[in-house]
C-alpha cells in the first residue's frame, strides 16, 4: 500500500507555510492530509506558526508567544494578511474531509496550556472523542514526550504521533511508550535505519515520517511501507509515487 501523501503546512513548496493558500493548493493537488504547527498566542489563541519568532515567515519581528491575536492579524505571511488560527484550518479540514495532523511545538513559554487549549478547541469541534483513533479527523503529534503524554492523559482516544530525530536505545526496536501510537521519525533517520518501520510495525505501530520531497526519499518511503509521508509538494510526491 502506498503512503498517504501529508501536505507539510500545506503545498509550502509552491504557496507560503500555514497560509489558507497553501492549503487550498495541497487540496487541489491531491494531498490525502493536511499538517500544522501550533502555537499559542498572548492572548490563549492556538495559530498555525512553526517558528518561535515570526521574523521569517511575516513583514515583521516578533516573538509568538508575546504577540496578541490581533496584533498577529496584521501581518503579512508571504503575500497574505493574518494569521492563519487553529479553529479556521479545522473548519477547511473538516469542510474536505481531509484527515489534519498537528503538531504542537515545545519547548515554549506557556507551557501544557497549549495541549490544554488544543484539547478544549478540538472539543467544541466534535474531535476529541472520535469512534475509532482508525477514523480520527485528526492526529497529535510532538517532539516532547510530556506533550503527547498530555494529550493522551485528557483525550485517550485521540491518536497520537511520536516526532524522533533520533532513536533512543528504549525505541531502537521499535517500542513506544504506552502513550504514543505512531512513530514519526524524520527521512535521514530512515535512511540510515530503513528497517526501523518494519520493527515498529512488528509492534503495532505505523510510521509517519518527514519531510519527504526528493524522489529517492519518496520511493524509499513506499518501499519500506511508511503509511504518512509528510511533503511540502504533494503533487510532485503523488506523481513519483504514481510513477513507482
Amino acid at each position: 500500500m502506498q503512503p498517504a501523501v501529508v501536505a507539510h503546512r500545506g503545498a509550502s513548496a509552491h504557496a507560503a507555510e500555514h497560509t489558507l493558500a497553501a492549503y487550498d493548493l495541497a487540496l487541489a493537488q491531491g494531498a490525502d492530509a493536511l499538517e500544522c504547527d501550533v502555537r499559542l498566542t498572548r492572548d490563549g489563541h492556538l495559530v498555525c506558526v512553526h517558528d518561535r519568532r515570526v521574523d521569517r515567515t511575516t513583514n515583521s519581528r516578533g516573538v509568538v508567544s508575546t504577540l496578541s491575536l490581533a496584533d498577529l492579524a496584521m501581518l503579512d505571511y508571504g503575500g497574505e494578511i493574518g494569521v492563519l488560527t487553529l479553529d479556521a484550518l479545522l473548519g477547511l479540514a473538516k469542510d474536505h474531509g481531509s484527515r489534519l495532523f498537528i503538531e504542537t511545538k515545545h519547548p515554549v513559554r506557556y507551557g501544557g496550556l497549549v495541549e490544554t487549549k488544543l484539547v478544549a478547541l478540538l472539543a467544541r469541534h466534535g474531535l476529541a472523542e472520535p469512534a475509532a483513533k482508525e477514523d480520527s479527523p485528526v492526529v497529535v503529534m510532538s517532539f516532547s514526550t510530556l506533550a503527547v503524554r498530555r494529550v493522551r492523559a485528557a483525550a485517550p482516544r485521540l491518536p497520537t504521533v511520536l516526532l524522533v530525530t533520533q532513536l533512543w536505545p528504549t525505541l531502537r526496536d521499535g517500542t513506544l511508550p504506552p502513550w504514543a501510537d505512531h512513530t514519526g521519525p524524520g527521512i535521514g533517520l530512515l535512511r540510515r535505519d530503513p528497517d526501523y518501520v518494519a520493527r515498529a510495525a512488528d509492534h503495532g505501530h505505523a510510521t509517519y515520517c518527514w519531510t519527504v520531497d526528493e524522489p529517492d526519499d519518496v520511493m524509499l518511503c513506499a518501499n519500506i511501507g511508511v503509511r504518512w509521508l509528510a511533503t511540502n509538494a504533494p503533487a510532485a510526491t503523488r506523481a513519483v509515487l504514481g510513477a513507482g
